[in-house]
């Protein structure tokens, strides 16, 4: 039979399932190559599956808001317009009950079944709870069904997930639990208890006006709230601070970006100049391009700089250049433009968000004299810049000193003391500094 089975693809390091969060096509439509099928959502991208095929979409395998882990099937597509499923799908939907056919299981999607670490394969398991209102992903079901957790037991499991949904680590968290003894309710006392700061205990009651409005966080702001609790809680963070006179890269930029602007349709801005001057100094000190591995120290050879963008909701994603330390500055200032352009209309893919080695953040945009970023992980620094303001500063010459106003700009960098000290630190800023106070004013773009 002709039937294409369309799998979730690999989505970017350590993402291992998606969100579908809406259908773009129905079942029955003509799909034409590279269409888009759906739209999903991961704990680092919203994004688009297209199809790598033309043909007819004949089964949806999974419903708006089921979380499906990466490399399993969740459409089929007739390539010679046929209507029939394969042989081998009606097979496994045939031995399913009736009430399981709308979520298949994983086994029965990818054709792998789910193996644990002892080499157990799980057999097939209901898809409803008893309740039959909760959702229970193929994964959490496999997981149940060998440690004998009944639906009953799985209802009364507090989820992590989206809306409340029960994740793998939830229900690990519990069979640990439960050999002590502990009961769901007193799970979560206890995670409270353990995250809460050690202080007297105290009686805490937030008193709400009526003109006060209670908003829950959209999930970008819930991960990315995660994201930086996590990094505090990982690396031990230090901040150094130097200043720079940016004279030579504001003429610069005074001098060509007009002329930028009228041959490119793109605006010239200072952010790949600090890209290019943060790459130069990591090809300084390469031991500041690096990721933590338990007592490991990961060096990496290609310089990937992040580049935070400011969202129109308030919310922060980081796209990256890859192989900045390669490319000229003509192709940092396209490569910038594009992904700042398709970060604010959320069209990025999963790789052009992943395999960052070192961040950069622009306080200036918003006029922030400095400031202390944390880390982006798994990297170990970030370099941060802020507002360039006009200053009284003494320049020295071989007549002597003298005051004259100068742009001047803070930047720092915060790095990981787990693996960077402070001497190394200090010198990889003094270095990006140097490469700006000296950036060739002359030079065409």
């Amino acid at each position: 039979m002709a039937n294409y089975e369309v799998v979730v693809p690999k989505l970017g390091e350590s993402v291992i399932e998606a969100t579908i969060t809406k259908w773009l096509k129905h079942e029955g439509d003509m799909i034409q190559e590279d269409d888009p099928i759906v739209e999903i959502a991961t704990d680092k991208v919203d994004s688009e599956i297209p199809s790598l095929v033309s043909g007819k979409l004949i089964k949806r395998l999974f419903n708006e808001g089921d979380v499906v882990p990466v490399g399993t099937v969740f459409a089929i597509i007739d390539v010679q317009g046929k209507t029939e499923v394969s042989n081998e799908i009606k097979t496994v939907e045939e031995q399913q009950p009736a009430s399981c056919r709308a979520e298949p299981t994983i086994a029965a999607l990818s054709g792998n079944p789910v193996i644990f670490d002892d080499g157990a394969i799980p057999t097939h398991v209901e898809t409803e709870s008893a309740s039959g209102t909760r959702f229970y992903s193929p994964l959490v079901r496999s997981i149940a069904q060998r440690e004998n957790i009944s639906f009953t037991e799985l209802d009364g499991i507090p989820g992590t997930g989206k809306d409340d949904r029960l994740t793998k680590q939830d229900v690990l968290n519990y069979l640990a639990d439960r050999k002590q003894g502990i009961k769901p309710v007193e799970n979560i006392a206890r995670a409270i208890a353990e995250a809460a700061p050690v202080v007297a205990p105290q009686t805490i009651q937030q008193i709400i006006p009526g003109e006060d409005r209670i908003v829950e966080m959209d999930r970008i702001r819930q991960l990315i709230a995660s994201h930086m609790v996590k990094s505090v809680q990982t690396s031990a963070h230090v901040t150094s601070f130097q200043e720079v006179d940016m004279t030579r890269v504001v003429q610069w930029r005074e001098r060509y970006k007009e002329a930028f602007l009228k041959r490119e349709k793109e605006k010239l801005t200072f952010t790949p100049v600090f890209i290019e001057a943060i790459a130069k100094a990591v090809r300084d000190f390469p031991l500041v391009n690096v990721s933590v591995d338990g007592t490991k120290v990961i060096i990496h050879k290609n310089v990937n700089i992040g580049m935070a963008v400011s969202l129109s909701n308030f919310n922060l994603i980081v796209p990256v250049i890859h192989n900045a330390h390669e490319k000229s500055l003509l192709g940092i200032v396209k490569s910038v433009n594009d992904l700042a352009h398709r970060a604010r209309i959320s069209k990025l893919v999963p790789d052009e968000i992943s395999g960052g080695t070192i961040s950069l953040t622009n306080l200036g945009s918003f006029g922030t004299l400095m400031g202390t970023p944390i880390i982006n992980q798994p990297q170990t620094a970030i370099v941060a810049v802020g507002a360039i303001k006009k200053r009284a500063v003494v320049i020295e010459t071989s007549d002597g000193d003298t005051i004259a106003i100068r742009p001047v700009m803070m930047v720092s960098v915060t790095y990981d003391h787990r693996v960077i000290d402070g001497a190394l630190g200090g010198q990889f800023l003094g270095r990006v500094v140097h490469h700006l106070e000296t950036f060739d004013n002359n030079q065409t773009i």
